[in-house]
């Protein structure tokens, strides 16, 4: 048995609060699928899970505020190990003797019992069938009664298999309610639909495998005419539909807690060179003319790619200060820094930056800002970045230094390309420019590794066919 723990999604998060389970009990679930969603003070976040096996009992419930490390749910694997985040460790050793009654919830209408042990039931003239969570899920899903229904299974246990036949063979069966099949629907999206009065077999899934959200529960309801007023929503239901405003004092609060901290322990240095672009800007354009629209590229693509494939040249810049020493980072992972519709900023992180080719960064990028925009990044996206870049071109600003995000020991900031008077070979011209800033922790680096860094990306830049 494992445990789906409150994850760290941040160096500046304590706690976080879960919004919404996208898995119900019994659900088998895979290393890397997203279980449930999370709100820190900065967004919302699918949390993906870190083991194989079936999703257990929950332990706590939406709208509650956690510590990190707090278990979450049990995860049943096959192992039969415990740990937390998916890492195992010993088996808890069982008392000898009869086991203790467990404690059990009072079960709520339209929900099926859940227990962590395989129950027994007595089937009137079949004797003695036994069926697990999972099968009694499965059985509640396909209109099954587990109580006229022969196990296979060793010792007259029900199986997935018997399940499936009884669902194929007897589809009448049903009661009148139910739908055949049933849409998934998860807890949060259940308890908004009574909340707003919203039918839920009326309600277009977006979830995965077809599974109803809560934010599809939400979009149903907007788009229903003049209903009566619906009973007060809760708090959970509330900040979940509305991220950016209520997240706004909080994430303020965390990005001051975290740049206090960034100016009080790390000491900076800054350095700043200015780029000609008139090379990358000619290639550029060339290229876009060629593509269709869905394939252009922008120049912030170049801009990351020479970012990541000088940090790979200049690994001194490319990792962590920890423990009083630097560490390398593993791969090039670009923290990018998005500003948020409500306010306040998040950065996402592009994996393998530096092996990526130009356009697939680009495609990887827009879909980071779009998600992160609308509350919907997973945990392994907010975490892990070796380097952060900040480009705040598209907001007029030509030149940008930020603040080191520690444990990083370097950002690199992008300004807005513009035209300027620029001598080239003894000639006075106008050309594209791109003032490009380095903050770097002086604990870790000196100016002299700081510049050979701005120097890589000024060589890379002038080969964008490379890049």
């Amino acid at each position: 048995m494992g445990e789906f723990t409150m994850p760290s999604l941040g160096a500046d998060m304590d706690e976080g609060t879960l919004v919404e389970w996208l898995v119900e009990p019994g659900a088998p679930i895979r290393r890397g699928d997203p279980v449930a969603v999370v709100e820190t003070a900065k967004s919302t976040i699918e949390v993906e899970c870190f083991e194989s096996g079936t999703m257990g009992r929950p332990l706590v419930e939406p709208g509650t505020t956690v510590p990190v490390g707090t278990p979450l749910a049990l995860i049943e694997t096959a192992a039969g190990t415990r740990g937390k985040a998916g890492r195992a460790r010993k088996p808890r050793k069982e008392p000898q003797g009869p086991p203790a009654p467990e404690r059990t919830r009072p079960a709520e209408p339209a929900e099926p019992v859940r227990t962590r042990e395989p129950v027994a039931s007595e089937a009137p003239g079949h004797g003695h069938v036994e069926a697990g969570p999972l099968i009694r899920h499965l059985a509640e899903e396909g209109g099954v009664d587990l109580a006229a229904l022969r196990g296979s299974g060793p010792g007259g246990r029900v199986t997935r298999a018997d399940i499936e036949r009884a669902a194929a063979a007897a589809p009448t069966a049903r009661t009148p309610t139910a739908r055949a099949p049933r849409a998934r629907v998860t807890p949060l999206a259940r308890r908004r639909a009574a909340e707003l009065g919203v039918d839920l077999s009326s309600v277009a899934s977006t979830g995965k495998d077809a599974a109803i959200r809560a934010e599809d529960v939400s979009r149903a309801a907007s788009g229903l005419a003049a209903t009566p007023s619906p009973p007060p929503r809760t708090t959970a239901a509330v900040r979940a539909s509305r991220p950016s405003e209520d997240q706004a004092p909080a994430m303020r609060r965390a990005i001051a807690r975290l740049m206090s901290r960034a100016n009080r322990d790390v000491p900076h240095y800054y350095l700043s060179t200015t780029v000609d672009m008139a090379v990358p800007m000619d290639w550029l354009h060339d290229r876009n003319r060629r593509s269709p629209m869905s394939e252009r590229l922008l120049p912030a693509a170049l801009l990351l790619k020479a970012a990541a494939l000088a940090a790979h040249e200049v690994p001194e810049l490319n990792g962590f200060w920890t423990d009083d020493r630097f560490t390398a980072g593993e791969g090039v992972h670009l923290g990018v820094a998005v500003s948020l519709r409500g306010g306040g900023l998040i950065a996402p992180v592009l994996r393998g930056a530096d092996t990526l080719e130009v356009p697939a960064l680009m495609s990887a990028l827009k879909d980071l800002v779009s998600r992160a925009r609308t509350g919907r990044l997973r945990g392994s996206e907010v975490s892990g970045a070796t380097l952060t870049v900040t480009n705040l071109g598209d907001q007029g600003v030509e030149t940008v230094f930020g603040v080191v995000h520690p444990p990083q020991v370097a950002l690199v900031g992008f300004g807005r390309v513009v035209d300027r008077p620029w001598a080239v070979d003894g000639l006075l011209g106008v050309r594209p420019v791109v003032t490009v800033t380095l903050s770097a922790d002086h604990r870790a680096t000196d100016g002299a590794v700081g510049a050979r860094y701005l120097t890589a990306v000024d060589r890379l830049l002038q080969n964008p066919e490379k890049l």
